[in-house]
């Protein structure tokens, strides 16, 4: 048996995002997969995330991931489209506001440029798209969307980027002020990673089997 039997890469050094893979794994029923980031594979040259969509970017990762390792990688990329501002940041939502990765700043930044547009005119949709690369198989890439609102000052202390002015559609709350098991149910990745269940299922089986017993 490989070594590696069993592993799913996903290409991500956040730790909340391999925790979200493990819930849903969990929820679906799935055992067999240990999921792992890119902190625990040897480091490897990754492709800049140049794409101008997210399922482009998603692929992209995915590929380096499983070529780099030969393991099964899962990729996402995923971003804020608000209606007002022509379904922008969209994939550049984590740098929007120049840096990469900087939550507060791209979140005051966002406010700002919505700060005259009226609470009917604050429609925008959370996207995620989520791509599986199994070495010798044809890569899967799956959407997700949850439309809601931006707010107009951040609530909640859950999740991180955009979640604390984002109110999902039928909420109150946004989705910074969900539990993980809410957000899960309802969200882009969430969406996402439910549509991958019937690969990582078979990918799960496979394992199961090659870890047996050797007749």
């Amino acid at each position: 048996m490989s070594e590696s039997t069993g592993k799913i890469l996903v290409a991500s050094r956040n730790a909340k995002k391999l925790r979200e893979l493990r819930r849903v794994l969990a929820a679906a029923g799935i055992d067999g997969l240990e999921v792992i980031g890119l902190d625990e594979v040897d480091e490897f040259p990754e492709t800049p995330e140049t794409g101008s969509t997210f399922e482009e970017n998603a692929l992209v990762k995915a590929l380096d991931g499983a070529a780099a390792t030969g393991l099964p990688c899962v990729a996402d990329d995923s971003g804020l489209e608000v209606d007002a501002l022509n379904a922008m940041p969209g994939v550049l939502s984590a740098r929007w506001s120049g840096g990469h990765g900087d939550d507060d700043a791209n979140t005051s930044l966002l406010l700002a440029q919505l700060s005259d547009v009226p609470d009917e005119r604050r429609g925008a949709a959370f996207v995620s798209a989520c791509a599986l690369v199994v070495p010798g198989s044809a890569p899967v890439v799956v959407r997700g969307e949850w439309r809601g609102r931006i707010v107009r000052a951040p609530r909640g202390d859950n999740g991180f980027g955009y979640d604390p002015v984002f109110e999902p559609e039928g909420e109150e709350r946004t989705s910074a002020e969900l539990t993980a098991e809410e957000k899960d149910a309802a969200s882009h990745r969430g969406r996402a990673l439910a549509q991958l269940v019937p690969a990582l299922s078979k990918l799960a089986l496979r394992a199961t089997l090659e870890d047996g017993p050797v007749p």
